[in-house]
């Protein structure tokens, strides 16, 4: 049975004291370490201590600003010698920290993390961040630790229907929680103009171009080949005055090269850039004409779409996924209640219509879309919303 319990906050009051553990391969960047870090912020505000178990990161330090307890701890390996010692490990740990929950964002970490809270007799949580593939019985048999959890939380109805597919008897444990935007950072007015500055001057972008931004690692299933095709079309039809960013980390040298190349054989140089990873993305999205998350393969939220929402910038999504439902759009909604625009993955065609109508609405057309987006924002997808619902299925599990 599917619930969705982001609409009753927690109180929290059976958390204070507790001890919740979650684990995650890394704090570099993304959805599930920002989850992870959003979430050890409320734990704290509750009066209960949040441990992290993960190998580190950039944002270790944001973590432990906010509350968190970092415990290093190799929990990016998937190596299964080295799994079976983590969760060995791992049991200690939880019992020497009397760890109440265990909560898992990833599945190598599942696998540790299960073994070892069942050790130590403490709650087991999963939470999906990626809609899993399952391609052959070997990997639905890796997979299917993400729905053992004494509660399952899946980031959008679309994922919940995926999981209840595979896995139907997590249905009474599956729970779904949106993921959640800070909405006091993601804030137009919360955003300097020096921020934004500081941003289009790294991205050597003149003050007279307009940005479409493309925020996600590089990655083929994130789209970027499909945008460098969409923006070939805008560039042969005239515009002159657009700059295309990427920005985000490249873990793939190999798809790197690919992107280099590509933007050399369209004669993009230039016109496309790849910056690299941004620390301050509240100001990239305020610097953006359009942000485009024009993934070829569905996303099971879609973070990049609710922040810049959030930021009052128009966003273009591929038609797929979680996208219904955190973009409006027709045929679900009327255009005139829409807050952006949807099209068909891997269109550039599309793509580039999509993005050349986002450019040209006038400023009162852009104003109405933009107030739009963000109610549907405030409404569905705020971090205080995500965090209290996160909590409840905590003391759920402890009542």
């Amino acid at each position: 049975m599917l619930q969705d319990i982001a609409a009753f906050p927690s109180s929290s009051r059976l958390l204070a004291g507790r001890t919740v553990l979650q684990i995650v391969p890394d704090l570099q960047s993304g959805g599930a370490e920002r989850a992870a870090t959003d979430v050890a912020q409320a734990l704290h505000e509750a009066g209960a201590r949040a441990l992290v178990a993960t190998t580190g990161g950039r944002m270790v330090s944001e973590l432990q600003a906010k509350g968190g307890v970092w415990l290093p701890f190799p929990a990016a390996t998937k190596n299964p010698v080295a799994m079976a010692l983590n969760s060995l490990r791992l049991a200690r740990i939880l019992r020497e920290e009397r760890v109440d929950i265990v909560h898992a964002r990833s599945r190598a970490c599942a696998w540790v993390a299960c073994y070892a809270a069942r050790r130590a007799g403490a709650r087991f949580v999963t939470t999906y961040h990626s809609v899993y593939g399952g391609s052959s019985a070997i990997k639905q048999r890796y997979n299917s630790i993400m729905a053992a959890g004494d509660a399952v939380i899946a980031n959008s109805q679309f994922t919940a229907r995926h999981i209840a597919a595979l896995y139907p008897e997590a249905a009474e444990r599956l729970v779904v929680i949106a993921r959640g935007v800070d909405l006091r950072a993601f804030s137009p007015n919360a955003v300097e103009p020096a921020r934004v500055e500081r941003a289009r001057a790294a991205w050597g972008v003149a003050p007279h171009h307009r940005v479409v931004l493309l925020p996600a690692r590089l990655a083929a299933r994130k789209g970027h080949l499909v945008l460098i095709e969409a923006a070939a079309r805008l560039v042969a039809e005239g515009l002159a005055d657009v700059r295309f960013v990427c920005v985000g980390d490249a873990p793939n040298p190999g798809f790197r090269a690919s992107v280099a190349a590509e933007i050399a054989r369209a004669g993009l140089a230039g016109l496309v850039l790849t910056p690299g990873y941004c620390a301050d993305m509240p100001a990239a999205y305020l610097a953006a004409a359009v942000a485009v998350a024009p993934s070829i393969t569905p996303e099971a939220f879609g973070r990049v779409a609710v922040e810049a929402q959030a930021l009052g910038a128009p966003v273009v999504v591929s038609d797929c996924g979680a996208a219904v439902e955190t973009v409006l759009a027709p045929p679900q909604a009327p255009a005139a209640e829409a807050t952006g625009w949807r099209v068909a993955p891997g269109d550039a065609a599309a793509l580039a219509l999509a993005i050349r109508a986002a450019l040209e609405l006038r400023p009162s057309e852009r104003d109405a879309l933009t107030a739009r987006a963000r109610r549907h924002v405030q409404a569905h997808f705020s971090i205080d919303r995500m965090c209290a619902a996160t909590l409840e299925v905590y003391e759920r599990l402890i009542a």
